[in-house]
């Protein structure tokens, strides 16, 4: 078996022990006493074991096992089934690196499972520990802290995504028009969507916590998931503008990429203009007829380069006025 992180049972919000895993069923038949398991990519004979000790779903068990499921709370009898999406920058790469976090709450228990890349909640641990008052609350608390702990890790990541959003503004109001930047502001969308989809279903998970709908949780420590409730909103709120801005953004992107188009196009006509009258005058006199009285002249050919070098004087001067050129 693997996956084990660690077994602790808790009375009074003080810590008891170590609890081997064959022995959690006798510790939870002691009054006041709950059972904090955390596992790390459990294999099935370990998800198998944890089951039968808990009494846990069998649906519940496979959606556990399985992963990749998107944020949800369901109710088995008498435990809760959550399951949250982690995300966090990993410093090493620069990207955002997602993972899971199952949840089975009972009255007397709690067992979370972290996959892929969730952060260790070694300090969740210690901080629930650091405050035994409110860890005599049980399992509810835990809860709560995790999904506080889980939440909380989304504000450094919109931060991020923030100051991309300024750097990425920079670029298209100073520098030159490049493909890459759109690509960019392509790529920013569709990581702010993915953190959408993440966030999103927790404004009702735990609208559903702190109304009665979970009897698992006391009236007194529902309090604690509207904290958690208020920070997913202003998450929430804080994505939906930052998709609004990087809308804005592209927008604005094309739009100054149209206007440097137009603006060459203009260069272009404009020359096309002043180049095409000395190619006219140059075109009728190399045409070889013989009447041409003006060909006897003297000053025929100083008389055709001032009146080509004139007009292509005149016409530059009106471009450059009008902005053409």
């Amino acid at each position: 078996m693997k996956g084990l992180v660690n077994s602790v049972a808790y009375a009074d919000g003080l810590r008891i022990g170590e609890v081997a895993i064959p022995d959690i069923s006798e510790v939870l038949k002691q009054p006041g006493r709950f059972v904090w398991v955390g596992l790390h990519e459990p294999d099935d004979e370990m998800l198998a074991e944890i089951q039968q000790e808990f009494s846990l779903h069998d649906l519940a068990v496979e959606d556990a096992a399985r992963a990749h499921q998107r944020p949800k709370l369901e109710r088995y009898g008498n435990s809760v089934f959550v399951v949250l999406r982690t995300a966090h920058i990993d410093r090493s790469t620069g990207g955002i690196d997602y993972g899971e976090t199952h949840i089975f709450l009972g009255s007397n228990y709690i067992v979370s499972i972290r996959h892929g890349g969730s952060l260790p909640y070694v300090e969740v641990r210690s901080r629930c520990e650091a405050s035994p008052p409110l860890l005599a609350k049980g399992p509810v608390f835990v809860l709560y802290s995790l999904m506080d702990f889980i939440v909380d890790q989304y504000f450094p990541l919109v931060d991020t995504f923030e100051d991309k959003l300024a750097k990425l503004e920079d670029n298209i109001f100073q520098q030159t028009f490049t493909r890459e930047t759109t690509e960019r502001i392509y790529q920013l969308k569709r990581d702010l969507l993915e953190v959408k989809r993440a966030v999103a279903p927790l404004v009702d998970m735990c609208n559903r916590l702190v109304r009665t709908d979970v009897t698992l949780i006391p009236e007194d420590s529902r309090v604690y998931f509207r904290d958690v409730y208020d920070h997913v909103i202003r998450i929430n709120e804080m994505i939906d503008n930052l998709r609004e801005l990087l809308t804005a953004a592209l927008e604005a992107n094309l739009s100054l990429i149209s206007v440097s188009q137009n603006e060459a196009m203009k260069r272009l006509a404009g020359w096309a203009a002043i180049i095409a009258v000395p190619t006219m005058i140059a075109g009728i006199y190399g045409m070889n007829f013989k009447l041409m009285p003006e060909l006897d002249w003297a000053l025929g050919y100083p008389l055709a380069m001032t009146v080509m070098v004139g007009a292509c004087a005149f016409l530059y001067y009106k471009f450059k006025r009008s902005g053409w050129l």
